[in-house]
């Protein structure tokens, strides 16, 4: 399946605006970010399960049990604060 990647805020400034990724069927969120993290590098470091990210699958909310579909979109950012 290709999923399109977006990444936002400080994940954009290190890794990009986005990418397209090839992922098994059946992939959760949780699985592809494990993915990410698994190319070592700034993915390693930007979405380490230490940090705060947030993440998104078709511009809804979602945690790590998600399931993904072909052609899906899922975006990563920090979490926002406001003033």
């Amino acid at each position: 399946m290709k999923i399109q990647l977006r990444y936002f805020a400080s994940l954009r400034e290190a890794l990009g605006a986005h990418e397209t990724v090839d992922v098994p069927p059946g992939t959760t969120l949780g699985a592809l970010r494990d993915q990410l993290i698994g190319r070592g590098g700034e993915h390693a470091r930007c979405l380490a399960r230490g940090r705060a990210v947030r993440s998104a699958l078709d511009q809804v909310m979602a945690d790590d049990r998600a399931a993904l579909h072909d052609g899906a979109e899922v975006a990563f950012f920090p979490p926002v604060t406001g003033g």
